[in-house]
């Protein structure tokens, strides 16, 4: 039988091990992908470290995948060998719940996560269900398509439904592996984006990738700064800071919201008097459904917006890990085979 080369973690906490296995056939409903790129996200330390309850050890993490089709099947259709597609978080929904009756698929209490609920991408071959499956356009790179799956579609997802209009001011909190994506597609969606970061240093980027204002919270009341622009109609909370979330609601103006996308542990301290007054509201929010990925890879083909990443070989997958985790990479990390 054929073999290919997997990254698993055989227990909690344990290292990588790059490992040979039979590549596998895909069931009824199921399809091959050959993976291309796979990004490293933060959250894959959940199956690394076992955070997440249920894991079956070994598992091949990895949830920002780009490949292609490499084989189908049974009963799969509308889909083809060959033909680019991206997985994501979002794996698969049962179909059945009241929420998936809904149409709200990302709800779902029996969400399947890619890379925790099954093996995911970091490997050269993976299984996938078809509803994890995204159409990858052909314009954009499979290494910089990978963190689209994530980051990317997380960022241009939560923007697109957090209320706000072209020309309104929108704050991005935090210049790192989110926050670089969430003021590149909330510039080519017509936002006026102001970036709020530690430091002078992340001036001159911010710039560069559409914000057209930087606001240092080291040296600043960033609240009040925002404040004197008019106030947040939108502030996307990136970085995974409850203190910086908390001392930015004051900067949100009428009708604002805070959405939350960087998971810090600690509580988001704020008085309700800062949510009646201007009827204000904080709202998490996680990445998609593969619908989502799909409008989120297009608009990026379509805009320019693209991640900054830096690539390792699978081999090197525990100094790649290292590197994400470090917070020193050049934003995201991806894996290549």
């Amino acid at each position: 039988m054929p073999k290919m080369k997997v990254a698993q973690v055989a227990k909690p906490g344990a290292d990588f091990e790059v490992v040979e296995r039979e590549i596998p056939q895909p069931a009824p409903g199921q399809v091959r992908i050959r993976v291309h790129a796979c990004g490293i996200c933060f959250s894959d330390h959940l199956t690394k470290d076992g955070l997440w309850p249920g894991v079956a050890y070994p598992r091949v993490p990895g949830h920002e995948v780009a490949g292609e089709i490499d084989e189908v099947g049974a009963g799969v259709a509308n889909w083809k060998k060959g033909q680019r597609v991206g997985v994501g978080w979002h794996g698969k929904h049962d179909g059945t719940c009241l929420t998936c009756r809904r149409g709200d698929f990302g709800n779902c209490p029996s969400l399947q996560v890619s890379g925790i609920s099954f093996d995911g991408g970091y490997a050269e071959y993976m299984i996938a269900p078809v509803e994890a499956l995204a159409a990858m356009p052909n314009g954009l790179d499979a290494a910089e398509a990978a963190p689209l799956m994530c980051a990317g579609v997380t960022t241009f997802n939560s923007l697109r439904h957090a209320g706000a209009l072209p020309g309104d001011l929108i704050a991005v909190q935090g210049i790192g592996g989110l926050g670089h994506l969430g003021i590149q597609f909330g510039s080519k969606s017509g936002y006026r984006v102001v970036a709020v970061g530690r430091g002078p240093g992340n001036a001159p980027l911010a710039k560069k990738l559409g914000a057209s204002a930087y606001v240092d919270s080291q040296a600043t009341n960033a609240a009040e700064e925002l404040q004197k622009l008019g106030g947040a109609r939108v502030i996307l909370a990136t970085a995974p800071n409850s203190k910086s979330m908390s001392s930015l609601i004051n900067g949100l103006g009428p009708n604002g919201k805070m959405v939350v996308l960087g998971a810090a542990p600690e509580p988001i301290e704020v008085a309700p008097i800062q949510l009646i007054q201007g009827k204000k509201a904080i709202q998490g929010w996680p990445s998609g459904i593969p619908t989502d990925s799909e409008d989120a890879l297009r608009f990026a083909e379509l805009t320019g917006v693209r991640p900054m990443i830096e690539k390792f070989p699978l081999s090197k997958v525990n100094e790649a890990f290292a590197r994400m985790t470090s917070g020193k990479a050049e934003f995201r990390v991806v894996l290549t085979m």
